[in-house]
């Protein structure tokens, strides 16, 4: 999914690194804090040489050069050279399972997941692929370009969909229905991205993002509570 409320920006665009300590909402020690901002800096130090120059034209030793790190301590961080500029997606890989544990009661699974989908598109979030910030569609280009950073991508969306089918109750027929649900936003996301990175602003595709997101929750609903 391509991947909640952060700011736009090169950043934000959207869903990591795969050594990433999980949000678990409780307040960071001191060491936990200036771990996530190393993670921060030597991201975005990456990220700022792949928009630059392209993926596969910077090395790791150059990365590691910019955020002023050796090359096994930058490793120690990102196990790999593409967690670099997937790092933002570790902080959503369990987004669709938080939804669903912290719904209000009375809420069906796939009724929160809609309010929060749908919240997202007015927002703009970045992680919907409704956002026409410049440096958020400078980041899907290098994203959606990049064949090993999109295939890299499905790590992540395994983990969201394991994640979700935890929060679901995790038998058999869960894990389907977090598939299908993973499937049915990466979907919507990636359609999004698609007509703005065609020339069209997020407000004009707004209206059609909406009506396609609902019509995969009522494919959904169909399918996993008829």
């Amino acid at each position: 999914m391509v991947m909640s409320g952060e700011k736009p920006g090169p950043r934000t665009a959207a869903v990591g690194d795969a050594a990433a300590p999980p949000s678990s909402g409780a307040p960071m020690s001191l060491r936990e804090r200036k771990k996530q901002l190393t993670y921060q800096a030597v991201s975005d130090a990456a990220i700022a040489l792949f928009l630059e120059r392209g993926f596969d034209q910077v090395s790791v030793a150059e990365i590691a050069a910019a955020a002023d790190i050796s090359k096994p301590t930058l490793f120690r961080y990102f196990p790999a050279k593409e967690d670099l500029a997937l790092h933002r997606f570790a902080d959503h890989e369990d987004e669709s399972a938080r939804v669903v544990a912290g719904r209000a009661e009375g809420e069906s699974p796939l009724d929160a997941l809609r309010r929060h989908y749908l919240d997202g598109l007015e927002r703009r979030d970045p992680v919907t692929g409704l956002c026409d910030v410049p440096q958020v569609l400078a980041f899907h280009r290098l994203l959606y370009g990049t064949p090993s950073l999109v295939a890299r991508l499905f790590a992540y969306q395994s983990r969201a969909e394991a994640a979700l089918a935890r929060a679901l109750g995790d038998r058999a027929k869960d894990r389907l229905a977090a598939g299908q649900i993973v499937a049915v936003l990466r979907i919507l996301s990636l359609e999004n991205w698609q007509r703005i990175s065609e020339g069209r602003s997020a407000d004009q595709v707004y209206a059609d993002a909406v009506e396609a997101a609902e019509q995969g929750f009522i494919q959904l609903r169909s399918g996993l509570e008829g």
